[in-house]
């Protein structure tokens, strides 16, 4: 069982050394973007090593999953496994990582009909503050991209509501403290969420965490992409309106709620991500940024290369 075994050795070592190494960088702040990238072949690199391996597992367990895994493989590539010899074992493996499998999906299916119910509930509320007026019936046909939908509040907020139908809603006590550009910087950064499709990304890295909460890459993947979202809207912001409109913006918008203060634990990463736009570090040049999404790219191919290793040597 020499394959599977290794499968699951790297996806192991991977998923218990990568979070240590990214900790340790100092680069994921100036680019998170990139940091993003890795996080997710990093993980895809870790369930690929258990799908692989449950694939070989069950392969050698039951003959009938054999012939749909290796239904256009030549004869030599199967007996290049040494499948029979995998012994009793194979089966519990190829079961156990299954149970893993089908556990990831309810994970997954839980965390999206919590969040579309989450989305159902907030637009119920958002329609009580903020009534159709005439002729905005449910046929009112208006660009998504455009949907804005001001409600009359004294706290200053601003969020971008997901869904078959977007809406950017903003506060008339953002309006009110938010002048010139550092309202348009606001909304730029949450345009930059919407086409991003961030929320998808913390969907998936919440549904593996609390599915398996004991893996640190799982645990790590969704604490970190919840700050690297923010820092890549912050900069999707800078750009078009730059660092210091976008950090005053972020400043008036949650200056009331205790943030900036001797102990601000509602919003803990609020004054770095200011103190990041005011004082940003140098970017990774060109050449680094490419040679690490190459690095990036190739953890996940490292099982894919294990896995069909066996079967490509023997039709060299």
């Amino acid at each position: 069982m020499t394959v599977p075994s290794v499968l699951l050795l790297l996806g192991a070592m991977t998923a218990a050394t990568a979070p240590r190494l990214l900790a340790r960088a100092d680069w994921p702040e100036r680019e998170p973007v990139l940091a993003m990238w890795v996080w997710q072949c990093v993980v895809a690199a870790v369930l690929l090593c258990c799908v692989l391996a449950m694939a070989l597992t069950a392969s050698a367990a039951w003959t009938a999953v054999r012939g749909h895994v290796f239904a256009f493989a030549p004869h030599g590539v199967v007996d290049a496994y040494g499948l029979p010899g995998y012994g009793p074992w194979a089966g519990v493996l190829a079961a156990l990582l299954a149970c893993g499998g089908a556990w990831t999906a309810a994970m997954l299916t839980r965390e999206v009909r919590a969040a579309r119910a989450r989305q159902r509930q907030r637009r119920a509320d958002l329609l009580v503050r903020a009534p159709r007026l005439p002729g905005e019936g449910p046929g009112f046909d208006l660009p998504a991209d455009q949907r804005l939908v001001v409600l009359e509040s004294g706290r200053s907020d601003a969020w971008w509501l997901t869904g078959a139908h977007p809406q950017l809603v903003i506060t008339t006590a953002a309006l009110r403290r938010l002048k010139g550009r550092q309202l348009d910087a606001v909304l730029a950064h949450e345009q930059g969420h919407a086409r991003a499709r961030h929320d998808v990304l913390l969907h998936c890295a919440g549904a593996l965490a609390a599915g398996f909460p004991q893996v640190p890459v799982f645990a790590g993947f969704r604490n970190q992409v919840h700050r690297l979202v923010e820092l890549a809207a912050d900069d999707i912001a800078s750009r078009r309106f730059g660092r210091l409109t976008t950090a005053l913006a972020l400043v008036e918008l949650n200056e009331d709620r205790g943030v900036f203060g001797p102990s601000p634990m509602p919003l803990a990463q609020m004054p770095g991500r200011v103190n990041r736009l005011l004082d940003p570090g140098p970017r990774l040049t060109w050449a680094h940024r490419a040679r690490v999404t190459a690095l990036a790219t190739l953890v996940p191919v490292i099982p894919l290369l294990v896995a069909f290793g066996p079967g490509l040597k023997a039709l060299a």
